[in-house]
Parts: structure tokens; C-alpha cells; sequence
């Protein structure tokens, strides 16, 4: 009998507007990760929001603030842990940490929603979804800026290896494919690979990459006549 004697009409209505406000919320949130195709989209985002307002809400119910300020805590704990599921690294690339940090906003927001705090929990939002948005193209232009070689983290290098007869093409193409993807080559390194092939190492400036635009590249060069394989790999420096 105590679950129906916990029913309480004015509670439930207050539990509901505020888990409607983090699921309204985080799925504002993840429909801009959706969009984008990242790890941790539209359904995620919006679980978690929801799951920590639910949480908080709880807690705040059965413990009143000191109780609600505690399971924020754990939240805040727990939600790193998910996010670092989100971190992947391969070679030099670690990717996912803007993923796991907007898990992080999201959960915030469920737990502003969660307290009752739905002004706060609005406001953090909107920074959430401004990070994502209105910072990219900043970090796109700062990216493209070559960095001095001494701050370098990782070199870049494009491998292509073919016939001896297709080099001089294969060298334009290559030369002018990583031109017009905005990663402009510091070095090449040509010599013989076999009795019969070359092999081509384009070395680029130090700038950030995106391994997806590299793909890109060396999809085009596999196409072409001539040429037997092509890759790029990351060397971390110490």
C-alpha cells in the first residue's frame, strides 16, 4: 500500500514537466549530433538527459536537496564513465571526445530539469548546442593554420605505390588531390618498391586532420590507372 500512498497528483505533475523539459531538451541536443552522424546521437543524448532528471528528481523527492545534491555527484561520475566509452584512438587520432563531452551537457541539462532549475537547465542547453555550432567553423579555420613544427603532436604522411611508368601522373594527381583538400604537402619522398613499381610518401604540414577527407583521397588514387595501393598513416612524435 505505500506505492499508492506515494501517489501524489501535485508531485507527479511536477516530476512530469520536468522530465518533459529534459527529454524536449536533449533531443534539441542530439537531433544536432544526428544531424551530423556522430556516435552519440538523437535517442542517446536524449536518455541521458532523461536519466539524470529522473534521478535527481527522485532523489529530491525522497531526501529533499542534500539528497538531490548527491545523486548530482554520482550522475556527474557516472556519465564520464559512458563518455569514455565514446573515445576511441587509432594511432595518433583520438576521436569521440567532443561526443563524450556533449553526453556530458546533456546530463546536465537533465539534471537542471531534474532539480527544477528549468531556466538553468534552458540556458545550458543553448551553450550546448552553440559549442557544437557556432564554434565549428572557428576550430575548422584555426585547424587549417599550419602549426610550428616544434608543437607538432603527430606527422602525416600519404603513401601511394605504383607502377615506375604511372609515377609522373600519380605524383600530380596526388600533389593536387591533397592541395584541394586544404592539406598542403611539406616533402616528397620518392624511390624504387620492387623490380618494377615506385613508391610515393607526400609528407604534409603540420595542420590538423580529418581522417574521413584523407579516406576521400585515397579512394581517388586507388582509381587511378597504375597504381597497386595507397594509404596514409599518423607517426607520433616524442
Amino acid at each position: 500500500m505505500q506505492a499508492i500512498h506515494n501517489i501524489n497528483l501535485a508531485s507527479l505533475l511536477d516530476t512530469f514537466i520536468s522530465v518533459a523539459a529534459a527529454f524536449i531538451l536533449g533531443s534539441v541536443i542530439g537531433l544536432e549530433r544526428q544531424i551530423r552522424q556522430r556516435t552519440a546521437g538523437l535517442r542517446t543524448n536524449t536518455l541521458v538527459a532523461v536519466g539524470a532528471a529522473v534521478f535527481v528528481d527522485m532523489a529530491y523527492r525522497l531526501d529533499g536537496s542534500g539528497g538531490a545534491v548527491r545523486v548530482v555527484a554520482y550522475v556527474v561520475s557516472g556519465i564520464g564513465f559512458l563518455g569514455a566509452g565514446a573515445i576511441m584512438k587509432e594511432g595518433a587520432n583520438v576521436t569521440g571526445l567532443n561526443t563524450a563531452a556533449t553526453l556530458w551537457g546533456s546530463a546536465a541539462v537533465g539534471a537542471c530539469a531534474g532539480a527544477d532549475l528549468l531556466g538553468e537547465a534552458l540556458i545550458a542547453a543553448l551553450f550546448v548546442l552553440a559549442s557544437n555550432t557556432l564554434l565549428r567553423p572557428v576550430v575548422n579555420r584555426i585547424n587549417r593554420q599550419p602549426i610550428s613544427e616544434e608543437s607538432s603532436e603527430a606527422t602525416y604522411v600519404v603513401r601511394v605505390i605504383c607502377s615506375r611508368a604511372a609515377r609522373p601522373d600519380v605524383l600530380d594527381h596526388l600533389l593536387v588531390l591533397l592541395e584541394a583538400a586544404n592539406y598542403p604537402v611539406r616533402d616528397v619522398d620518392q624511390h624504387p618498391f620492387g623490380p618494377a613499381d615506385t613508391e610515393i610518401g607526400a609528407t604534409l604540414y603540420a595542420t590538423a586532420v580529418e581522417p574521413e577527407e584523407l579516406d576521400r583521397v585515397i579512394e581517388e588514387l586507388e582509381a587511378l590507372d597504375g597504381v597497386q595501393q595507397a594509404f596514409w598513416n599518423a607517426t607520433a612524435e616524442e
